[in-house]
């Protein structure tokens, strides 16, 4: 039977090469949308490696042409600290989650050596604030002062590639890249490990990150600082109100504005969605087109084949028989178009391309054949029920 399907398939090859290249440019291209949809999805479900719920940052900014001393700063932190319902306080880099603000460097420790590190600046209440997991050691604390390196804090998947197989904790880390003048790289050391984190997006996936410990008595005079406050469940515009008040209560010269993390997430994910919507319409235009193009073509090849059709059923052959001929021609064709697709998707976790985990394309593998299989299926059907339904009479006439 199968023999004679593809001498059947043969004959035609002609018609049916242009269906063959159609299948596959469909598996193709549904290969690529799924593999973006599903590492979309992927990311979406896993840890976001802190609590953002009731956390807000605050932009001060110092007056146009002036720079805040850090005492002044720390005593306006002091007083925001003490309003009823902030519940904790941490003064950082301006790259906080879900910002479209980014600070990477490459790291090494030893010979292993990890680019597009996220890194921050942090003080000793940063994990509290945004509720940060620690795996390993610890956070900052004030007996760091006398430390004669810079402490940092490290996340999981740094550890791994910087220290496979063993513990971070009191190791040495330093920049990749040394200054062009030649001198040694500043370096760092591991106090803490905490779990991956998600600080980019709800689509986005985990970030190697690292936090630098914020000295507490630096002496530099900052244009701007950038704040995150925990706050008490229900907060709002009243607390909002408070803290600009008492931020303009110490120096009227800068400036204060509040927002929400919660607010940034959304903001991020409104961006994010665009490119998304736009794929699953390419997606769902694919199917549709490739839907009516499959139809349409084996509507034609019956019509084209009213003759042999009518010669089959006057030989004997059932209309069960030469509908499930139809269907099986189809699939045939699918196969050898699905066959050429998973070939060329094949090289894609072969060659690790674009960074993806191997199991997402694995994954696109799996979602295109199976549409493209239950495609061809639902759009054989109809027309090989009608190809069932001609009687030879009817077919020979003309004949």
């Amino acid at each position: 039977m199968l023999r004679h399907l593809f001498r059947l398939i043969w004959n035609r090859k002609r018609s049916n090469l242009l269906l063959l290249t159609e299948i596959f440019f469909s598996f193709v291209v549904l290969f690529g949308v799924g593999a973006l949809l599903i590492n979309f999805g992927r990311n979406y479900i896993l840890p976001r490696g802190f609590t953002h719920e009731q956390v807000w940052r605050l932009n001060i900014a110092a007056g146009q042409g002036e720079k805040m001393p850090r005492p002044v700063l720390d005593d306006v932190l002091r007083q925001v600290r003490a309003l009823p319902g902030v519940q904790d306080l941490s003064l950082g880099s301006p790259n906080t989650p879900f910002r479209f603000i980014n600070m990477t460097s490459g790291f090494a420790a030893g010979q292993q050596r990890i680019d597009e590190v996220d890194r921050y600046d942090s003080d000793d209440r940063y994990a509290a604030t945004l509720g940060l997991h620690l795996r390993e050691g610890r956070w900052f604390r004030s007996s760091d002062d006398a430390s004669t390196r810079r402490p940092v804090v490290i996340s999981q998947d740094v550890r791994e590639q910087l220290f496979p197989g063993q513990t971070a904790l009191g190791k040495v880390i330093r920049y990749d890249n040394g200054p062009v003048d030649g001198t040694t790289p500043e370096e760092f050391v591991v106090l803490g490990v905490t779990d991956n984190v998600r600080p980019h997006g709800d689509f986005d996936g985990n970030a190697p990150s690292m936090w630098m410990r914020l000295e507490p008595h630096d002496t530099t005079r900052w244009e701007g600082a950038a704040v995150l406050v925990r706050v008490a469940p229900g907060s709002g515009a009243e607390l909002q109100q408070k803290i600009v008040r008492t931020v303009a209560g110490v120096t009227r010269k800068w400036s204060t504005q509040v927002y929400a993390l919660e607010t940034d997430r959304i903001d991020k994910l409104k961006v994010t969605l665009a490119p998304l919507a736009a794929l699953a319409v390419i997606g769902l235009f694919l199917i549709v087109n490739v839907a009516l193009g499959l139809f349409g073509v084996l509507w034609y090849n019956i019509n084209q084949r009213r003759t042999e059709i009518g010669l089959r059923r006057a030989l004997g052959a059932t209309g069960r028989g030469i509908s499930w001929q139809f269907l099986a021609e189809m699939l045939v064709l699918t196969t050898l178009g699905v066959a050429a697709g998973l070939l060329l998707a094949a090289q894609f976790p072969l060659l690790s391309a674009f960074g993806l985990d191997p199991q997402v394309y694995l994954g696109a593998m799996l979602l295109a054949t199976v549409v493209i299989f239950l495609l061809t299926a639902i759009c054989a059907w109809q027309p090989s029920r009608l190809a069932a339904g001609i009687q030879p009479a009817v077919a020979l006439r003309d004949e």
